[in-house]
């Protein structure tokens, strides 16, 4: 225990000394030792929203719009069934979240059955003898698909705010359809990521000036606004198809760019986008397709040729910027379903102050009485803990800013504690070898036998509140999750501190002052 080679000399100086590196830039204002480096010292601790203030959102998800829309797919599938059967109907209609429709010749209900068995399933069937049908998805797909659209969304939302990999933000489900986004330091220009950005492309069967749309939709269309404009300056709208013939959920790629030295997106799609946007190329061949984002016309062009290569461009009406944004929105994904915002608070740094001068005065306080008592209870060896307890902090420290932990208020909690327990490993150790030396051993083997028969029990004890730490961070969440990182982090830093760095100072003592005799 007592013997150390030079390659663990220079490998606990080393690592001392990274740790004092990283956590320097804390203690000085940001920016002052940035190196433009992910791996060089530089970072600086996040401050969860408890201590620095940020964004409070509560929204609600919409999701009885996507309900809604599947309803509206429904009815398209049926129309096709219904085709395929060679079976005609009185006509199609939507009540509530079913659709009604009655055949003509009754005698086709069982073909009608099994081909919308086949072809969508998870449907609950009301029918009668004179072929009057009504469906519905089951109420377990429903809560299947609820349930779905929900961690989708918070999975989106958090891809959305984290693609720059410098936010740590709080994302959390609330009751049956609500989602909690907390983000520190962030303001209010944040919401503009919350844009539901649903990509369809869809065919336009009519093109027609915005004062001259019709009243009322007929045979599964829908009237889309657009940015375009004719000739004297009149807002142009369109008539599409309700079908969507392709989804942005197939597409894989988007990026700004310039096509023809205009700002444009373009964008690229998966196997069965690329089969999809083919097939509804080919099949609209002189016409228009509609590329719709949010329920407004951004591109409507002419398709001239069957366009199978998976790849698409959509010019329009925008900067440079607006296009990078909106293919930053394209790629991470859609929101599943459309968002309200139900509450919007602007959290500020006042009682993060508070929280941070109360947690420091009681960091001060308890490691100022940590740092008195061990120098009055263990003396020499007191001293040497109490320069591995500044070691130990500058660890905790560094480690928190190398990997960019949030450091929230229960975090400053977990920071306090692991400055008491820092010397626990100490405390045993020298009660150990003051035990060594009560029964006759020389202060090198007393020493040498302490540091052994201390290591079993301080494993034990810091390995049982790791345990601990880390059953509080898999099954709490938010602070309770801060707390547990910190804890555990300071447990690491303790270890390395009590059996590596102070062992090393109490041994370089030793052989430099070969002692005869030893209080302790």
């Amino acid at each position: 225990m007592l013997n150390f080679p030079t390659w663990k000399k220079i490998l606990i100086l080393s690592v001392c000394g990274m740790g004092f590196l990283y956590a320097l830039p804390n203690f000085f204002k940001e920016g002052t030792f940035d190196l433009g480096s992910e791996w060089l010292p530089g970072k600086r601790m996040n401050l969860g929203l408890d201590l620095q203030g940020g964004l409070h959102l509560l929204m609600d998800v919409d999701v009885d719009s996507v309900f809604k829309q599947q309803v509206e797919n429904l009815k398209a599938s049926v129309r096709v069934t219904l085709r395929q059967a060679k079976a005609r109907s009185s006509g199609i209609s939507i009540s509530g979240n079913s659709v009604r429709f009655k055949l003509l010749d009754p005698s086709k209900t069982e073909i009608v059955r099994k081909k919308l068995r086949d072809r969508i399933g998870n449907l609950e069937y009301e029918v009668d003898e004179k072929g009057s049908f009504a469906i519905a998805y089951s109420s377990k797909f429903l809560a299947e698909q609820k349930d779905d659209i929900l961690s989708r969304t918070v999975e989106v939302i958090r891809r959305r705010i984290d693609a720059t990999g410098t936010l740590e933000a709080s994302i959390q489900r609330q009751g049956e359809k609500r989602i909690l986004v907390q983000v520190p330091g962030g303001d209010a220009s944040l919401k503009d990521k919350f844009k539901p950005a649903k990509l369809t492309i869809q065919k336009v069967k009519k093109m027609h000036l915005c004062t001259d749309s019709p009243k009322r939709m007929r045979g599964g269309a829908q009237l889309m606004r657009s940015d375009d404009t004719d000739a004297s300056g009149q807002p142009i709208c369109y008539t599409v198809e309700k079908r969507v013939r392709v989804g942005g959920e197939n597409i894989v790629d988007a990026a700004g760019t310039y096509h023809e030295n205009r700002p444009a997106v373009t964008f690229r799609f998966d196997t069965i986008g690329a089969r999809k946007f083919c097939k509804a190329s080919r099949e609209n061949v002189n016409r228009q397709l509609a590329i719709i984002l949010d329920t407004k016309v951004i591109s409507a062009p002419v398709i001239n040729e069957p366009i199978c290569q998976g790849n698409g461009v959509i010019t329009g009406r925008f900067s440079i910027k607006e296009a990078q944004e909106t293919a930053l929105l394209i790629r991470v994904g859609a929101l599943p379903a459309g968002v309200t915002f139900l509450e919007e608070r602007s959290v500020g740094p006042g009682l993060g102050r508070d929280s941070i001068e109360a947690g420091k005065a009681a960091s001060i306080i308890g490691f100022v009485a940590v740092l008195v008592f061990m120098v009055l209870v263990y003396g020499r060896f007191g001293i040497m803990a109490d320069i591995a307890l500044f070691i130990n902090v500058a660890l905790l420290t560094a480690l928190l800013s190398a990997l960019q932990a949030t450091l929230t208020l229960p975090g400053i909690a977990g920071i306090v504690l692991t400055v008491g327990m820092a010397v626990d490993a100490n405390v045993l150790i020298f009660e150990r070898i003051r035990e060594e030396l009560r029964s006759g051993r020389t202060p090198i083997n007393a020493v040498e036998a302490g540091y052994g028969r201390a290591l079993v029990t301080i494993i034990d004890s810091n390995l049982t509140t790791l345990i601990a730490a880390i059953l509080l961070y898999a099954f709490g969440s938010g602070p309770i999750q801060g707390f547990a990182v910190t804890l555990t982090f300071g447990l690491i830093t303790s270890m390395f501190t009590a059996i590596m760095v102070t062992r090393l100072m109490v041994v370089t003592w030793l052989r430099s002052a070969r002692p005869t005799e030893m209080m302790i």
